[in-house]
């Protein structure tokens, strides 16, 4: 099923999306890789404030390419998101709602997403300059040092992604597999 979606994302929101939903974006979401959330994680362990606010936004793992002329940005396609694994459920238990990635989750953060009525989605690989015609601007708010890996702000219209993990702890990725056949 299609649906649109406007970002910060509200409770109801996160809890109305369904694995294998198809889901369409609109509005402001984060960027932060590896190196980003290591930072992160590291402020909150020194009781500092996080660069950007958690609470009800979509973080996008993915770092871009340089910008042509006249685009915000340069290819966007997602960075597997098991990197980010270790430090997902922190960052879910503060209110982020959204992760957008590629590949599978481990249980931790299928749990964290469940506990926290948030959703894990999918950009679909290999497709970043498709994806980017979707983003309208592009802004480095905090850790310029790390370049590529640097928090982005961006402004998404129409963002496409699939859910893979919803509130309710369905897995496309699980479920896919029974009812195609594989493994």
């Amino acid at each position: 099923m299609d649906k649109y979606i406007k970002v910060p994302l509200t409770d109801e929101d996160a809890k109305s999306l369904k694995a294998g939903d198809y889901v369409y974006i609109t509005g402001t979401i984060y960027t932060a890789r590896d190196a980003a959330h290591l930072r992160m994680y590291e402020a909150l362990d020194r009781n500092e404030p996080l660069p950007i606010e958690m609470a009800h936004n979509i973080i996008y793992y993915m770092g871009p390419s340089p910008a042509r002329e006249g685009r915000p940005i340069g290819s966007a396609g997602p960075t597997t998101a098991s990197r980010m694994d270790k430090y997902a459920p922190r960052l879910l238990d503060l209110g982020l709602k959204g992760m957008i990635g590629k590949g599978k989750r481990n249980d931790a953060v299928k749990n964290a997403i469940v506990r926290n009525g948030a959703v894990y989605f999918a950009a679909v690989g290999g497709a970043g300059a498709l994806l980017s015609k979707s983003i309208t601007a592009s802004e480095v708010v905090a850790y310029d040092d790390l370049g590529t890996e640097a928090i982005r702000k961006l402004e998404v219209e129409d963002f496409p992604v699939i859910v893979v993990i919803d509130a309710e702890g369905n897995n496309l990725y699980e479920t896919a597999i029974k009812e195609y056949g594989g493994d």
